[in-house]
């Protein structure tokens, strides 16, 4: 069963960067969509990016468009968030799911600890 392991989070200062992690560890992940989601205190989880493999698309929330970029590497073996520009607002814990349907990621129950990204001066 797929079991993603997110990490590569931090504190940040406004207008930081940072570069999360998303890995497999044993699979490679072409063969599937990989979103990342983020959920802030006291708010719903919400869909950051996705990267789709197999219909080679890739989606941004329009809040982190220009900000953000969504990677792979060769071996497809982790999906990656470039984040850059932080703001405060962006501050959540980030998790990524084998999916990059919103409705699907809220029936998902194999979330990982995800990764806290802190954007604060």
């Amino acid at each position: 069963q797929l079991e993603l392991v997110e990490s590569g989070g931090g504190l940040v200062q406004p207008g930081g960067s940072l570069r999360l992690s998303c890995a497999a560890p044993e699979f490679t992940l072409e063969n599937y969509a990989i979103g990342w989601f983020r959920q802030a205190p006291g708010k719903g989880r919400e869909e950051v990016s996705c990267i789709n493999f197999a219909h080679s698309t890739i989606y941004y929330a329009d809040n982190v468009k220009g900000r953000f970029t969504i990677s792979t590497d060769a071996a497809k073996s982790a999906v990656y968030l470039q984040m850059n520009s932080l703001k405060p607002e962006d501050t959540a814990v980030y998790y990524c799911a084998p999916t990059c349907s919103m409705a699907v990621a809220e029936k998902y129950d194999q979330w990982g600890q995800g990764t806290q990204v802190t954007v604060s001066s």
